[in-house]
C-alpha cells in the first residue's frame, strides 16, 4: 500500500525551513546485540553521540512490518475519519502543531500512551477511530520495544559498574511507567522547489527528555542528528535496523558523561516517511538526580534534583529549540542567584 502523496499541510508559509547539508553520517556506531563487546560500544556511543544504531536485536519482522502496513492504513484514512482520534490531549492524532507552543512542522501523528494502566483493550475509548487490530499490534510493538530498552540500559549499567544490573531498567519495568508511542508521518512534499533550495523542516530540533527513545522508519532518509561541534549529519536509513538516542534524563543520571543527541527531520519531495519511535520514560515521582554510584570521589552533581514529573513539566512548557535541561543545569541557577543580587 502507498501512503497519500497529497500534504497534510495546506501551507507551509510559516513552517521553519534550513539550508541544504550534504553530510552524510558514516560514522554511526553499529552495536550488535549479540557481540560480547556491545556493551563497551553502547557507552562510548552514548559519550561521543548520543545515538548509535542496533542490529541483531531479536525484533521479530512480522511485528514491525504489521505496526508500518496499520500505520500506513490509518494515515491513508481521509482527514475527518483521521481527526475522530485527536485532536491530541496530549495522546492522540495531530496535524502539523507540535506541542502547545507554536512550533510547526510538516508531519501528522499518532501518541499513543504505554502506561499499563491506560495501555490496554480499553485504550480504544481514550483514543477513538483506532481498530482493534492496530491496537494489538502497537501493544506487541511496545513490549519489544521496551524489553529491547530495558537490555540496553542493563548492558549500561554492567559497563560503568554502576551497582545492580536493572538500576536503570527498572525505571522502564515500573508499572508506572511513563513512556509512551509515536507514528510520525511526513507526506512528500512537492512544492519544495518554492522554497529556492531549502529544506523544509518536517519536525524541529529538540533533545527528547525521557531516559533512551528508540526509532524506527521506513527505508526514507530524512533523519539528521548534530554533532558536539553543531555541525548537522544526515543519517542513512535502514529500515532492518533501529536507533538509540540517548535522552535528556540519562544525561543527569549520569552526571554528564553520557549525550542527549539534538536531532530533527526534513521533509522531502518524492517520498513519504513514517517512523515509529518507543520513548522510555520513568515513574512520575521519580527523582531525577546523577547516581551516586557513578559519581567520583569529590565529584559535584551539574544539576539540580527534579522529578520526571517536574522536567516533563517544564518541557511541555518550552519550544522544541529550547535548551530544557539547561534550566536545571546548577551553573543556570548560579547566573539566576547572580543577576538577582
Amino acid at each position: 500500500m502507498v501512503v497519500l502523496s497529497q500534504p497534510v499541510v495546506e501551507n507551509f508559509a510559516h513552517i521553519k525551513t534550513c539550508m541544504p547539508t550534504s553530510n552524510i553520517f558514516t560514522e554511526i556506531p553499529v552495536v550488535d546485540l549479540l557481540d560480547p563487546d556491545a556493551k563497551t560500544i553502547i557507552v562510548e556511543a552514548c559519550k561521543e553521540f548520543g545515538f548509535f544504531k542496533v542490529i541483531n536485536h531479536g525484533v521479530p519482522t512480522e511485528y514491525i512490518a504489521q505496526l508500518e502496513d496499520e500505520a500506513i492504513k490509518f494515515f491513508n484514512l481521509p482527514k475527518p475519519e483521521k481527526e475522530k482520534s485527536g485532536p491530541p490531549n496530549p495522546f492522540g492524532y495531530g496535524n502539523k502543531k507540535i506541542g502547545l507552543n507554536g512550533d510547526l512542522g510538516w508531519v501528522e501523528y499518532l501518541l499513543f500512551s504505554t502506561n499499563p494502566e491506560l495501555f490496554s483493550q480499553k485504550g480504544k475509548f481514550i483514543l477513538p477511530g483506532i481498530s482493534e487490530s492496530f491496537w494489538s499490534i502497537v501493544n506487541e510493538y511496545v513490549s519489544a520495544m521496551r524489553n529491547m530498552a530495558c537490555e540496553v540500559l542493563e548492558m549500561i549499567a554492567e559497563e560503568l559498574k554502576i551497582g545492580p544490573r536493572d538500576i536503570l531498567s527498572k525505571l522502564l519495568r515500573d508499572e508506572k511507567s511513563d513512556t509512551c508511542f509515536r507514528l510520525n508521518h511526513y507526506p512528500p512534499c512537492s512544492e519544495l522547489q518554492a522554497l529556492s533550495g531549502r529544506n523544509l523542516i518536517g519536525f524541529g530540533d529538540h533533545t527528547d527528555p525521557q531516559i533512551i527513545s528508540i526509532i524506527r522508519s521506513n527505508n526514507t532518509s530524512g533523519l539528521q542528528i548534530a554533532l558536539k561541534d553543531g555541525t548537522w549529519v544526515s543519517v542513512p536509513p535502514d529500515q532492518s535496523s533501529f536507533f538509540i538516542n540517548v535522552g535528556d534524563s540519562l544525561q543527569v543520571l549520569t552526571n554528564g558523561r553520557f549525550r542527549s543527541v539534538r536531532h530533527r527531520v526534513l521533509a522531502g519531495s518524492l517520498n513519504s516517511r513514517i517512523s515509529m519511535i518507543f520513548f522510555g520514560g520513568p515513574p512520575l515521582t521519580e527523582k531525577i538526580t546523577p547516581l551516586p554510584s557513578i559519581m567520583e570521589q569529590g565529584e559535584e552533581s551539574l544539576y539540580n534534583e527534579f522529578t520526571w514529573y517536574d522536567y516533563k513539566k517544564s518541557a511541555y512548557g518550552t519550544r522544541l529549540s529550547d535548551d530544557r535541561l539547561g534550566f536545571f543545569e546548577k551553573s543556570f541557577a548560579d547566573k539566576s542567584k547572580k543577576r538577582s543580587i
